[in-house]
C-alpha cells in the first residue's frame, strides 16, 4: 500500500525547479537529485485533488514493471509557485528518469529502421499493456509521448508512463479523455452521448466503455511506426476544432487504407495486426492477450526497411505540429504560460502533407509544400527539392523525373552557389539527369543543411 511522505521532499532531494523535462496532463516534470545517493529522478508535480490521488494510485499499482516508468514514492507538500497569491497542496510523484527520449522522435533518428524493429518496439508496448490490462486497468492515453526510452543505447527498453487518464475499468468508463489521432470509436461515442446528455433531460442508461480502447490506440501507433503517418486525419488540417467532421467519420467507420508505396512491402502478418486492432466492434477487436501470441511478435518479423523514419526525420517540422496539437489539447491540460504558434500554412507537416497527397492522387502527381512568402527564389527552390525527395509520388519514374526538374531549377536560381553543384555532383547528376538511383533522403537532408547555410546568412 502507497504511503504518501508529509515531510519535505527537499529534506532528501535536491529539486532543480527551473529544469523541465516536460508537461503532462496534470502537471510540469521536473529533475531532482537523491542526496544520500546523488541519482538522477524525474519528479512530477500535480494539485492535490482526488483525480491527481487517483492517477497515483493507477500508477503505483502497475509500478515495478520493466516496461512501465516506475514510481518510487510521493510526497505531499505545500507549495507556492511563481504568480500564485498562495501555496497549495501538491503531491511529488518521485518517477524513474528517462533519459532516450520519446517514441517517435527516438525512431526519426534511426538509420535502417525496418519491420523487425518495428515488431520489437510493439512486443515492449504490448507487454506494458498487458500488465495494466492483467490488473483491469485502462490506461486511455496511450501515445507516442507516453513511451520513453530509458537511455539513449541502442538496447534501451521502452516504458509507459503518464497515468493521468487511468482507470480501473469496472464497465463503467464513459469520461470522454483522449488525444484526437489516436481516439477510438467508443471514446468518441461517449464524448457524442455526454454532450447530448449536458443539453437535455436525457435519464437513458449512460453510455460506457471498457480498456479495448488501449488495443485501437495500440493499432494506431503500429500503423505510424509501419509508414510514418497516422490512418485517420481531418481533411481540413487548419481547423480550430481537436477532430473535425470527416476525421471522425472515418474513425467511427474504420475507414483507412494501406497506401501501396509504404505498404507494398510490409508482411501480410503485420497488417493482420494493425486490421484487428483497428476493428470499430470492441468485441471483435484483438485483445491484448491476442496480440502477445501472435505470429508477427513471437515469430522472427521480415528484415525489411521501413520509410517511417523519413517522416519523421525532421525534428523542427514535428516539434511544430506538437505545439499546434497541444494547442487543441490546452483543456485536458494545465498550461503555465501562452505558446507562440506559428500559422499553420507557414508549418511544413510531412504527415499532413503526404495524407494531402494521397486525397489528391488522381488529381496530380505532385506535391507543392508553400514555402515562407518572403523566402527568395533561391530558397523557394531548393526547399521544392526536399519537397520532392520527401514526397515522392506513387510512380517511381514520375518522382525521378519530378527531382531532376527540381534540382534543374535550383541550380539556376542558386548559380553562384557551389555548394549545391558539388552536392548534385555527388549524386551522379551530368547536367540533366541523375545516372543513378538517388537515396531521396540522403539528399533532402544534404539540400537542408545548405538551405540552413544560406538561412543563416540571411540572418
Amino acid at each position: 500500500m502507497l504511503e504518501i511522505k508529509t515531510s519535505s521532499i527537499t529534506d532528501e532531494y535536491d529539486v532543480d525547479w527551473n529544469q523541465k523535462l516536460g508537461t503532462g496532463i496534470s502537471g510540469p516534470v521536473r529533475v531532482a537529485t537523491k542526496r544520500n545517493t546523488g541519482e538522477k529522478f524525474a519528479i512530477k508535480v500535480v494539485v492535490d485533488r482526488p483525480k491527481a490521488q487517483q492517477e497515483v494510485q493507477m500508477h503505483w499499482n502497475c509500478s515495478g514493471h520493466p516496461h512501465v516508468v516506475t514510481l518510487y514514492e510521493v510526497f505531499r507538500n505545500d507549495l507556492q509557485f511563481p504568480g500564485e497569491s498562495e501555496s497549495q497542496s501538491r503531491l511529488l510523484l518521485v518517477l524513474e528518469l528517462m533519459d532516450g527520449g520519446e517514441l517517435f522522435f527516438r525512431i526519426s533518428k534511426q538509420h535502417g529502421f525496418t519491420e523487425r524493429h518495428a515488431a520489437g518496439t510493439t512486443m515492449q508496448i504490448a507487454m506494458a499493456v498487458q500488465h495494466l490490462h492483467g490488473k483491469n486497468i485502462a490506461h486511455r492515453d496511450l501515445k507516442p509521448e507516453n513511451l520513453l526510452y530509458k537511455s539513449s543505447s541502442e538496447n534501451s527498453p521502452i516504458k509507459l508512463c503518464d497515468f493521468g487518464f487511468a482507470k480501473l475499468d469496472k464497465g463503467d468508463l464513459m469520461t470522454p479523455q483522449f488525444t484526437p489521432y489516436y481516439v477510438s470509436p467508443q471514446v468518441l461515442e461517449a464524448q457524442r452521448r455526454h454532450r447530448r446528455e449536458r443539453t437535455s433531460m436525457n435519464t437513458n442508461v449512460p453510455y460506457t466503455y471498457d480498456k479495448s480502447c488501449d488495443m485501437w490506440s495500440l493499432g494506431v501507433i503500429i500503423y505510424i511506426l509501419m509508414c510514418g503517418y497516422p490512418p485517420f486525419y481531418s481533411e481540413h488540417p487548419s481547423s480550430r476544432r481537436a477532430i473535425d467532421r470527416s476525421m471522425r467519420r472515418k474513425i467511427m467507420n474504420g475507414t483507412y487504407n494501406f497506401p501501396e508505396r509504404e505498404w507494398a512491402r510490409v508482411s501480410d502478418r503485420a497488417k493482420d495486426v494493425v486490421r484487428r486492432l483497428l476493428c470499430v466492434d470492441p468485441h471483435e477487436r484483438m485483445s491484448i492477450e491476442e496480440l502477445v501470441q501472435h505470429s508477427w511478435l513471437t515469430e522472427e518479423a521480415p528484415d525489411t526497411l521501413l520509410q517511417s523514419p523519413m517522416y519523421m526525420a525532421n525534428k523542427t517540422n514535428l516539434e511544430e505540429v506538437a505545439a499546434l496539437h497541444e494547442s487543441h489539447l490546452r483543456t485536458m491540460r494545465i498550461m503555465e504560460r501562452p505558446i507562440d504558434l506559428k500559422p499553420f500554412e507557414s508549418v511544413v507537416n510531412p504527415i499532413l502533407v503526404r495524407r494531402q497527397q494521397l486525397t489528391r492522387q488522381g488529381e496530380n502527381n505532385s506535391v507543392f509544400c508553400p514555402p515562407p512568402v518572403e523566402d527568395p527564389p533561391s530558397v523557394e527552390s531548393l526547399r521544392d527539392v526536399i519537397a520532392a525527395c520527401l514526397f515522392p509520388v506513387e510512380d517511381h519514374a514520375k518522382s525521378k523525373l519530378t527531382l531532376e526538374n527540381s534540382v534543374k531549377v535550383a541550380l539556376s536560381k542558386n548559380a553562384d552557389n557551389p555548394s549545391l553543384k558539388e552536392l548534385v555532383k555527388k549524386f551522379s547528376w551530368n547536367g540533366d539527369q541523375f545516372e543513378m538511383e538517388v537515396d531521396f533522403n540522403q539528399m533532402s537532408q544534404e539540400i537542408k543543411e545548405i538551405l540552413l547555410i544560406i538561412n543563416n546568412s540571411r540572418i
